[in-house]
Parts: structure tokens; sequence; C-alpha cells
């Protein structure tokens, strides 16, 4: 599950903030996301992350898996820490608690230097928020805080404390798991962009490493068709690496790990044949990997482990739903789990038997200093060593000693006897007595061994009454006659062949009855009948597995079979004929929100002879998420924009037949509404003529592939309003030029090309400007931005004392890498609402850009009266160290309703550098609230003087 961190809840000590964890931990039901919290202080010390490495030239790694990694990024390394802040919109103190709320966050980010962790506020308020747009102090607030924090939008949730608190908690999660999911998702890149670096000579053990990491990140992302498809990649780097005594336990320690994985996922994916087959192939290729002859004991431990582990996850599907059957059961899975721990008691015994002379080693070479391995599977007393010839050989026999001697220690009877209990309750539960009292017995020697008589006694007893009441069931019944020679001690086999229709595809064929006729016709004969399949006539086929588990049998000719190796097999299902084609799919993920996103389904037929009546189906997969096929459509017109009568699913579209070796090309555009992971089906059926045993028939053939796309959003879009002197405003004033700035930051993984931006305003704003697309033709890669900036105002007319709406922003865009054919997508950004106040006066100033020392510098002040009444002011002009001026220094005027007044000064800089403007104070008799304060909002307070130049060099200059 994802790791998630909540930092600043005190649940010891604060009622509200352990209510908040309670609902966090308290029924987390099935349809709850994946996410397991931890509560930790607020400078919590993560661990810490290594240098990036630029290059593996040099590197040689010194093992394959490093034992704490899955636990650091399961429990201590997390994908998203929340920052829990007790603060209300209406705070009185707003700035001081802003501030302390930004610090917190700074502290979060420090700890977690060089990761790529994201981080999360949540403010908890006591008060239900208004809906959306309604409460204009929230918006305002909101976008301060996020600025302060550096966050963006997306990263700032406010949780009410109210009755309904579970359900913000569980929104809440959504939003968590959705940021986790990007991190996950761009560690997954992070450890693609090393596999460029390697090569195949050193860095065997790095393929390994990396392709594990990549589906375990995957599984932590809940992509789990990623993650199995990618831990088989890993199970098949592991048997390539060259297998020598000093590694074979390493490898056997990461086959098991990832064999397990893949198990467990094909358990999960309801594909148990898939399991079955993966754990077979797993048991044939490891089980002669024995390693060292003195240590074969923990070889048979580790084959006893593998199928206990098999058996626990097949158990575990099955009280998920899965159905299992007599003759594939868990029971079957633990009882060889039982064997090879009988196998190991047996090695142990031979040999661990030292002398009582002999000692355990000092200094112990199984201890290590951090008191645990750097690497899984690997010898505390050569760890790191990737020599096959061990260099110190007496150490090695040391080592060897050590485990031998803390073998001897081991209760083996308890193990097999665990073991041998589990699989007797699976066999009970599956009505296999004969397979149960079998290893009863076993489990009374067992007992016996360990000398507890008592429980050996009553296993004995059990034994003999389920004996007596199976013989007393047996019942001989004869049937029907056939004729066939049988030569004594061999097996003869007789095959009969069926040929399947096509409208039999998906049913069974089963035996009923086998029927044995001993004698002739004409004489006296036996008729023995086996119901089913058929089988030993003294026994079940469950006694048959037993058997063969333990029993050794004789090597017999090529051409001849053991009757014990026969298998029963009374059924068989008729699936369709095997396709002979075979299915590409091309396509860059990730998928943008709301592109066109391609995806090139390649279809090359293998057959010998022509293939027709080909169909293909594409699209969501059925069976997701009801809200993705609503927010998913695909076409196979990528010139038009799908809309919502564009289907989720393409179902049976003609192509052309195909000749054998003959492809084609079929482009799906797909277009998704919402972010996350979807999984796309594409189905090609075709009919082929084939002739079987001299008759021709018309088979269906078809076959699928899936792939599971992520859909990220391209970009986050930033959007805050200054004034003509780039300084933030919280509100701004009637008819007065402020400045809207959007910063436009790509978020895809590859280049975006923006075609056009617009402004489009809202009825109560308007532009002061022409309104023009800064940003045409800019192409952005990931991580960089595109900034706009519009001067806009709104107009004085109506009642503007509340917030007014803005507008939207649209961006038209698409990837740099698509097709001119494909259309752009516009993205529409509803920007916030501000806060719009009338003013009783505005001010300006024209003067020049800069000042010369000892020269003349004109400045004009335009005051002007935006109220209906008369407007009686003072205005004084304090002088400054830096400049003389002359003009009005106290002064008393009045202006009449919408009318201006100007007043100029010349002022004479007298020193170089940035000097501060002498400094015009206005007061205002009728609105004693206007301040300076205020007035300096619209007007510069310093200029840049340069210093005096000589003749000379101004003439130069002219000249130039």
């Amino acid at each position: 599950m994802a790791f998630v961190a909540l930092t600043g809840l005190d649940v010891v000590y604060n009622a509200v903030h352990r209510a908040v964890w309670d609902a966090f931990c308290a029924n987390r039901r099935a349809d709850r996301v994946p996410i397991s919290f931890k509560v930790l202080p607020g400078d919590h010390e993560y661990p810490k992350c290594r240098p990036k490495r630029t290059s593996y030239e040099w590197y040689i790694p010194k093992g394959i898996l490093k034992t704490g990694w899955m636990n650091k990024h399961l429990n201590l390394v997390p994908a998203l820490v929340v920052v829990f802040y007790e603060l209300d919109w209406d705070e009185p103190q707003w700035k001081e608690k802003q501030s302390e709320c930004a610090t917190r966050v700074e502290i979060v980010r420090q700890s977690l230097q060089g990761r790529n962790t994201k981080v999360a506020v949540v403010l908890i308020q006591k008060k239900t928020p208004l809906p959306p747009g309604e409460d204009v102090m929230a918006s305002e607030r909101a976008a301060a805080l996020c600025n302060a924090c550096e966050l963006s939008g997306k990263s700032l949730f406010v949780l009410p404390h109210t009755d309904h608190l579970v359900g913000y908690i569980i929104r809440l999660e959504n939003a968590f798991y959705e940021h986790a999911q990007t991190y996950y998702y761009t560690e997954i890149r992070r450890v693609k962009s090393h596999k460029e670096f390697l090569n195949k000579t050193t860095h065997q053990l790095l393929f390994v490493r990396h392709q594990f990491k990549i589906a375990f990140f995957s599984e932590l992302k809940q992509d789990t068709q990623n993650a199995l498809k990618n831990y088989r990649t890993a199970y098949n780097l592991v048997h390539e690496l060259r297998a020598h005594e000093t590694n074979i336990l390493e490898i056997k320690t990461m086959a098991g790990f990832i064999n397990y994985k893949i198990c467990r996922l094909c358990f999960q994916h309801n594909t148990p044949l898939d399991a079955i087959a993966q754990f077979r192939k797993h048991i044939d290729l490891c089980k002669k990997k024995i390693g060292s002859a003195e240590l074969s004991f923990e070889h048979a431990a580790w084959m006893s482990k593998q199928f206990q582990a098999f058996g626990d996850l097949f158990d575990e599907a099955i009280k998920l739903g899965l159905t299992a059957i007599q003759t594939q059961n868990p029971g079957f899975y633990y009882q060889q789990a039982a064997y090879y721990a009988q196998e190991r008691k047996q090695l142990a015994k031979t040999l661990c038997s030292h002398e009582a002379s002999v000692t355990y080693p000092n200094p112990d070479p199984l201890e290590t200093q951090t008191g645990a391995l750097d690497f899984y599977g690997q010898r505390s007393w050569r760890q790191g060593v990737l020599s096959f010839d061990l260099s110190d050989p007496e150490k090695e026999k040391v080592g060897i000693l050590a485990i031998q001697l803390k073998e001897r220690n081991v209760v083996h009877s308890e193990i097999i006897i665990t073991l041998l209990s589990n699989a007797v309750a699976q066999f009970k539960k599956y009505k296999c007595p004969r397979m149960k009292s079998h290893l009863m017995v076993q489990m009374g020697e067992e007992y016996y061994y360990a000398k507890d008589y008592t429980k050996a006694l009553k296993e004995y007893n059990q034994f003999c009454v389920i004996q007596e009441a199976s013989k007393a069931s047996e019942v001989l019944e004869n049937l029907t006659q056939g004729k066939m020679c049988l030569v004594p001690g061999k097996t003869r086999k007789f095959v009969f062949k069926f040929v399947a229709k096509t409208e039999d595809v998906g049913k069974k064929i089963e035996i009923t009855s086998v029927d044995l006729v001993l004698g002739h016709e004409a004489g006296r004969c036996v008729v023995l009948n086996w119901q089913g399949g058929g089988g030993d006539a003294a026994s079940t086929q469950e006694a048959l597995q037993a058997s063969r588990s333990f029993k050794r049998r004789p090597k017999l000719p090529d051409d001849e079979v053991h009757w014990d190796s026969v298998l029963v097999q009374a059924s068989t299902m008729v699936i369709s004929r095997v396709p002979s084609i075979s299915v590409h799919l091309r396509h860059d993920p990730p998928a943008l929100t709301n592109e066109m996103y391609c995806l090139i389904v390649t279809v090359q037929s293998h057959e010998k002879t022509r293939i027709r009546d080909v169909k293909l189906t594409a699209g969501l997969k059925p069976g997701q998420d009801a809200n993705l096929t609503q927010k998913t459509q695909v076409t196979l017109h990528g010139t038009e924009l799908c809309d919502e009568s564009c289907p989720a699913l393409l179902t049976d579209i003609p192509v052309e037949d195909l000749r054998p070796g003959e492809q084609l090309e079929k482009t799906l555009y797909i277009r998704c509404g919402t972010v996350g992971s979807r999984m796309f089906l594409v189905y090609v059926s075709y009919l082929i003529t084939t002739t079987i045993e001299d008759r021709e028939i018309v088979c269906k053939c078809h076959k699928d592939e899936t792939v599971t796309i992520e859909t990220v959003f391209p970009f986050d879009v930033a959007v805050k309003f200054v004034s003509t002197k780039f300084e933030h405003l919280e509100r701004v004033y009637a008819d007065i030029p402020f400045l809207l700035m959007t910063d436009l930051l790509s978020a895809s993984p590859w280049a975006l090309t923006i075609v056009s931006s617009e402004l489009q305003l809202a009825p109560t704003m308007a532009s002061v400007d022409q309104l023009e697309s800064q940003v045409d033709k800019v192409v952005l890669q990931t991580g960089e931005s595109a900034s706009e900036c519009f001067c806009l105002r709104c107009p004085a007319a109506g009642n503007v004392e509340g917030g007014v709406a803005t507008g939207h922003y649209v961006i038209c865009w698409k990837r740099t890498s698509a097709a001119d054919s494909l259309p752009a997508i516009s993205t529409a950004i509803t920007l916030p609402h501000v806060i719009v106040e009338n003013i009783p006066l505005h001010v300006s100033a024209d003067l020049p850009s800069f000042g010369r020392v000892r020269e003349s510098l004109p400045v004009r002040y335009h005051l002007q009266n935006k109220t209906s009444l008369v407007q009686d002011l003072e205005v004084s002009v304090e002088p400054s160290d830096a400049f003389m001026f002359s003009g009005l220094k106290q002064i008393r005027l009045r202006i009449l309703p919408g009318t201006e007044q100007e007043m100029l000064y010349n002022f004479y800089p007298l020193m170089a550098g940035y000097q501060q403007l002498p400094s015009l104070n206005i007061n205002l008799l009728r609105f004693p609230n206007f301040t300076n304060q205020l007035l300096r909002r619209f007007i510069p307070t310093s200029i840049f003087v340069k210093p005096q130049g000589r003749l000379g060099d101004d003439a130069s200059i002219a000249a130039a």
C-alpha cells in the first residue's frame, strides 16, 4: 500500500486531532483506497537521500537487493507528507498563522531534501465551508497561503471538524491517493532512466535490481498488470545470472521473493492456472540448485518454505472466492512442504552430528555490525564478495560449522507436524479421506519421534476409525464388455482422437466411465467398471498422489511408462484454435488529460493460409469503474475531437483479409477526461479454413492484448493579481489598472507545444490594452514554464463591493511530437474571483525611467476624483536627502467630481544609485481612511539615478 505520513496531529492530548486520526484508521473497508497512514512529528528525520549517480561506468554492485530497501519504501519514505494545521479563513491573526504554517511546510521539505515526496497541507477548521466561489475571503486567503507555502492549489485541503468528518476524510484519502500515485510514477521513471547506463558485462545484478524496483513501485501504485509484467522480467533475469556455490543462495532467495510476488498477483487477477504454472516452473528451475553439499539441509528448508508459501497463497485465494477441487487444493502443497521438512531433518541428522567437544565459533561468524545482512541471500562472513573463488577457506569452514551447529537446535518435528496438520485440514475440507488418513499416520510418527506419545496414540486411533469406515463403503460393480490383451507387469496405452466442432468451443468432453472385461465373451468373463476417468482398482486418486510423493521408481525404457506416473484427467475443455497471429501495441505513455492519445495496433498473420473476416474490438476493458467509461472515448478518426457520443469500446471493426506474413496497422485515438490508470483491451478475431483428420473445418480464432495506460495532467496553472508595480494584491480597486499574471508549468513527461492562449474576460472585467497571446508556438519541456501578463481593470459601474468573476484562461495545446492532422486541445481554467473596492482618489505619476546627477528631473502627478462628491485635500511633499526639488511643498486643493488635477515638480538628484524620491502625502478631508500607504501602491517611490557623465562621453554616445 502507498505510504502517507501525517504530521501536525497531536493524537494524545488533542481530542479533535484524535478524532481525525481515528477516522483515517478505523473501519478501513475494502472500498477505501489502499493507503498506509502513520502519524509522525513535524520535524521527523526521514532517511537521507544518497547523491544521485551520474554514471555507472566504474560501479560494481555488491549484491542484488539491499535488505532494508522494501521496508524503507513501505514504512520509512512516504509518497506524501501531509501537514495538518488548525486555521480558519476568518482568523484575526491571519498573517502570523500563515507564516507559521509556511515554516512547518519548509521544515518538512528540508527533512525530505533530495526526495520526490509530495507535500500537502490540510487546514482543520471549525466551520463548514461555503460552496466554491461564494466565500471570497476563503479564495483570496487560500491563494495567499499556497503562495507562502509554495504549493499548488491541488495540494491545499480544508477539513471541517463536523458531524460528517468520515465523509470528508474519505474525500481527502482519494486526493492523497492521487498524489501518491504521481510520486510512485515519478519513482518508476527515475529507476527506468538508470537502465540506459547499464551494460550486460558488469551490471547483471543491477538489471535484476532495477526491474524488481520498477515492479515494486508499480505494485505500490496499484498498477498490478505492469507489476506482474516487470516481476516476470525480473524473474527471468535472475535465472540468467551465472550461478556458483558462492552466490546460489542469493539467486534462490531473490527468485523466491519474485516468484511469491508473481503467484500472489496471478491469484489476485483470478488466474490460478497461471500461478500454478509459475510455481511449477520455479520449482523445476531451483530444485537442483543445492549449493554447498555441507549445507544441503538449507536447500531442503528453502524448498519446504516455497511449497508452504504457495499453499498459504492458494488458501488465501480460496478464502477470497477461488474454487478449488479434490485433485488441486492447498493440501498437496503443504504435504510437499512437509516432505521437504522431513528431508531437511534427515540431512541435518547426517551433517550436523558433530562430536560433543566441537563448540560454537567465537567470534560468531554469523553476526554483523548492524545485526542484519546488507543484501538478501548473502553469507554474513563474505558480504559483498562477488568472486567465485573462496579467498579465505578457513573463514568459510568456520561459517559452515556455525550454521550446522545452529541447525541442531531446530525442532524439526514441530515444523513437520504443523505442515502435516495444515495438509490434513485441507484434505478434510475437500473430502479426501484416504489422503487425510495417510498423513495422520505420518503425524503420529512425528509425535512419536518428538516423544509426545499421547498425541501419537491419538492420531493412530483416529486413523483406525477412518480405515474401518472406508472399507465398509467399498463396492465392486460389473457393467459392460470390451476386448484387449494385457501383458503382466506392463502398462498398455490406447489413444482415442476426437475432432472438436467450432460450435463446441467452451464446452467439455468428459469420460463418464471406463469398462474393462477380463476373459472372453464366449466363456466366463469379469467386467470391471470405473466411474469417471478410471484409476487404480485398489486405491483412490488421493492415495495415488501420496504414494507418488514418496516412492522411488526404477527407470523404464523410453517406450514404457510407470502406472503410478499416469495422471487421470476425466474431462477436457474445448477451446478455440490457438491463433497464429501477432498483435503489437505502440504508444507513448502516459496519456495527457483530454488529448487525442494515439495507440497503433499492428496485426501480422503467421498462418499458412489466408485468414478472413478479420475483426478488431478495441477500447476500455469492460468491468472497470463506471466513471471511467463515461470519461473515456475511443475513435478511429483523429482529425476531430471526441465528444460524449463516442463510445469507450469500439466493437467488431471490420478490417481486410490477411495473406500469410502480411500485416496491417490500425490507429486508435483515445481521449481520457480524468487522470488515473485505465486498462485497454485490443481483441482480434478471424476465420480460417483448416484440415483436421482429413476433414475441412472453419475455425474461429481470436487473440487479445491488454495494456494499462496512465493519464496525467499536462500542466499546472498558477494565477495571481499584482499591481502595476508588481506587488501582490489581495483586492483590486474599481477602474484602476492592475496586472493578471499566469504561470503555466509543464507536468508532462513529453514536450508540449502551446498553440495559443486566450483570456476570456467576464462582463465585469475590461482590458486596458489589446489582449494578445504571449506564448504562441512556445514549446515547453518537462518542468519548464511559460508566463503571461495582462493589464486589466474592473469598471466602476454597478455594485463592485463584493467579489467578482474574472473570466477564463483558455490554453490551446498539443504534444510537440503529435501529427499535424491531430487537433489541438483547448483547456479552460476558471480564474479566481477578486475582491473589488471603490477608491475615492486615484493618483498616477509621469516621470522618466531614470535620472542623472545634477540634471533636472520633471515629475507630473495626476490626481483624479473617483467619487460624485467635491473632494477637499491637503497635499504635501516631504524632502529626501538624495534630491532637491522645486514646486509646491504644501497646498490645499479642491477637485470636482470625476475631474483631474495635475501637479508639476522638478526634482534635482544629488546622489547616484537607486534613490528614494521625495514623498507625496495626501490627506482627504472627507475620507480619513485614505492613507499614504494606499497611495504608494499607485506611484513610484524610488528611481535609479545615473552618475554625471563627461561632455566628451555624451558627445560620443550621441554620435554613436
